[in-house]
């Protein structure tokens, strides 16, 4: 069933299409590169569709967002009224050829069931499907219901969609309760049958149903009585209005609740605030202060104090008005909500087979370009194909910990986070994270400690290592982290927010070592540019290299290339090409090139080679036109950290590539350094590399 697009409606309302269409979005990114999103009909009740600002937005931003859409909601009506409903479809089926001769994939969202009358809904849903020839992706809600009763569901669809006319692609049931998942599969005929229509599961998640803070501030237009904008991505799980004293209050405070409390009950205020500060009360979310009341002066003084506090929000509707009006949010999810994204796609990419997915698609035509969407989001599923253990020594560091959620929230990887236990858990309740599922340990109270400072005295005792100084080696968090590779309890480690490069890099060569064969610890950055991804190094390390050492960082460089599925092509770089240049730069570049074809004759390296002519067909053809690698190079070899960190950085700023690293290589096992200057999503593709290259290490 080759096709390049998809259309994906729910059968029934709250279905959570979204979700199904976020999951599809995303393996469509980094399986096509070049897709579109598109919307034939919306509602007109806000001035931006929101599901087409979060799906464009974050997946395929250069389409204008009037490509993004057919009609609105008032227009269809229009022609369906008047008997105009052949214009309305041929109208829509030119907009959508229109976004298929430029793009490779076209994914198409239906109607809200909310927009038009339900039965209504169903059937023009179908019909534009139809009409537009793409493949029918119906979402059943499964919440609430028995296995029994969703079979039958999924059952009346298949018959639904078969008279329709349309192909149907895939049913996905969504919002189903775990227990149900095994016994609807009994009741199901053939759910994994290849010759019937495929049929995925998915569960409820509470979280994903509720609005955050932000949502609720946007809807009630609030007021910011902090004056910033921190925690505003917290989930309200419930509200809870205070109308009675503090001390009788504190009693049915819940985790994620919303405080609706009219603004002159500084006590409850301060009662509220107080929870974040003692592990014998849950934590609140936020607190909305009601009737356009504000503390006093004295509480606000107390307020404004304190490092640590929740967002505290201000309405001038009455604390009843206001109750109601907190329950009328919807939950959304919003082009900024980074939790809930990660969330969403976590529990999609969990229950949903991406090779059964990609075998049903059948992309018989996938492009050959890899665009940076493509190359990052390819770095979680590979990641994921064979989950790894990651330590991360850095905890205290907020970017860390919300790198952490999300990497958890995706099934990325194992986490174990390193340092005082009570205060990581304190931070990340302050900064309404859910680290719940990673291990926590603190070196001073471990037990793995004894034998950690056992181990590094007999690595190190030949160096005059003494036991108090093993013992106080083990004391830093870096050096304890990558013990924990050592000793096989972690598969990698990631570190540099805090610490430099070299206590980062320190510890793994006193106590992991180098590869056989391999003197010096190099590092590369994946370039990804706008259709390919390059590999570069040097340009992090070693600030002069000799030909010997400088082989090295070839021959690694292009197995770092081969474990991210790149096909090494070696251009050892320099100001001059083949035996046209002479001087000590030139020799050095033209001896590394002969020891490393030597030691590594299964690979394709070229040098001295310029750049151009190792990456433009057309410079190459008249400088070394019988070379396997000029014009085609994907691992460009700097003689010096000067030139390749220069480099690097010049094409980051100019091209608007994105560069992921830098990442180590040459040890036994993975150790990866972040910049200090580094953001969370750093952090996160780093963790991921760490993740591939442990899959690779030899036992």
């Amino acid at each position: 069933m080759p096709s390049n697009t998809l259309y994906i409606a729910s059968l029934e309302p709250e279905a959570g299409k979204l979700v199904i269409a976020m999951g599809i979005m995303e393996f469509l990114s980094r399986s096509m590169g070049n897709v579109a999103f598109f919307r034939p009909v919306i509602n007109t009740t806000k001035e931006i569709d929101p599901d087409i600002a979060l799906i464009r937005g974050r997946y395929c931003p250069n389409m204008s967002y009037e490509e993004s859409y057919g009609f609105e909601a008032s227009e269809v009506k229009s022609f369906v009224a008047e008997g105009k409903k052949k214009l309305l479809l041929e109208a829509l089926i030119d907009k959508l050829n229109y976004l298929k001769e430029r793009y490779d994939f076209v994914l198409c969202l239906g109607v809200n069931p909310n927009v038009f009358l339900s039965a209504f809904d169903t059937d023009i849903n179908m019909e534009i499907a139809m009409n537009l020839g793409c493949p029918f992706v119906g979402v059943i809600s499964g919440m609430g219901q028995t296995a029994r009763d969703i079979a039958k569901e999924i059952q009346i669809s298949e018959d639904a969609i078969a008279e329709s006319g349309c192909t149907h692609f895939a049913t996905f049931v969504n919002r189903m309760a775990e227990d149900t998942f095994g016994v609807l599969e009994v009741e199901l005929d053939a759910p994994d049958d290849a010759s019937g229509v495929p049929v995925f599961l998915l569960p409820e998640n509470e979280e994903l149903d509720k609005p955050s803070l932000a949502d609720i501030s946007e809807a009630l237009h609030c007021t910011d009585v902090l004056g910033h904008n921190e925690g505003m991505d917290r989930i309200v799980k419930q509200f809870k209005i205070a109308a009675m004293t503090m001390e009788h209050f504190l009693d049915h405070i819940e985790d994620g609740d919303l405080i609706i409390v009219p603004g002159d009950r500084n006590d409850i205020v301060l009662g509220s605030i107080s929870t974040l500060f003692t592990t014998n009360y849950p934590n609140v979310a936020g607190i909305l202060l009601s009737g356009g009341f504000l503390p006093g002066p004295n509480t606000v003084k107390l307020i404004t104090g304190r490092e640590q506090t929740i967002p505290i929000l201000s309405v001038t509707t009455d604390t009843y008005t206001t109750a109601r009006n907190v329950a009328a949010v919807p939950a959304l999810i919003n082009p900024t909500d980074d939790r809930k994204i990660a969330l969403a796609l976590g529990l999609f990419e969990t229950h949903v087979n991406s090779e059964r997915l990609r075998k049903i698609i059948e992309l018989s035509n996938t492009p050959e370009t890899v665009t940076p969407v493509m190359f990052e989001y390819g770095l979680f599923e590979r990641a994921r194909s064979s989950k790894k253990h990651i330590v991360l020594p850095e905890a205290s560091d907020e970017r860390i910990l919300r790198a952490t959620e999300i990497l958890l929230r995706r099934n990325v990887v194992n986490i174990t986070l390193l340092g005082n236990i009570n205060e990581i858990r304190d931070q990340a309740a302050s900064l309404g994270l859910d680290i719940s599922k990673a291990t926590l340990i603190d070196p001073e109270n471990s037990d793995l400690t004894g034998d950690f400072i056992q181990t590094f005295y007999e690595l190190r005792k030949h160096k005059n290592m003494t036991q108090d100084g093993a013992r106080d080696a083990m004391t830093n968090l870096s050096y304890f982290g990558t013990m924990m590779v050592y000793k096989g309890i972690a598969d990698g480690m990631v570190s540099g927010a805090i610490n430099t490069t070299a206590n980062t890099i320190r510890p793994a060569l006193q106590i992991i070592k180098t590869l056989p064969g391999i003197s010096v610890v190099s590092s590369v950055f994946l370039m990804c540019l706008d259709t390919r991804v390059l590999v570069y190094g040097d340009c992090a390390v070693n600030p002069d290299p000799n030909a010997a050492q400088l082989a090295e960082i070839g021959i690694s460089s292009a197995d770092t290339a081969a474990t991210f599925g790149i096909e090494p092509r070696v251009a050892m770089l320099s100001y001059s090409t083949g035996a046209s240049g002479k001087g000590a730069d030139v020799v050095k570049v033209r001896e590394a090139t002969a020891i490393a074809k030597e030691k590594r004759p299964d690979l394709l390296i070229e040098g001295p080679i310029q750049y151009d002519a190792a990456i433009e067909p057309t410079v190459a053809k008249t400088k070394m036109p019988n070379s396997q690698v000029a014009g085609r190079a994907t691992v460009f070899i700097f003689p010096d950290l000067n030139t390749g960190n220069n480099t690097y950085k010049a094409v980051q700023r100019s091209s608007g590539a994105v560069a992921i690293g830098p990442v180590l290589q040459g040890l036994k096992k993975p150790v990866n350094d972040l910049s200090r200057g580094c953001l969370v999503p750093d952090i996160i593709n780093t963790v991921a590399i760490t993740a591939i290259q442990a899959q690779y290490v030899q036992q």
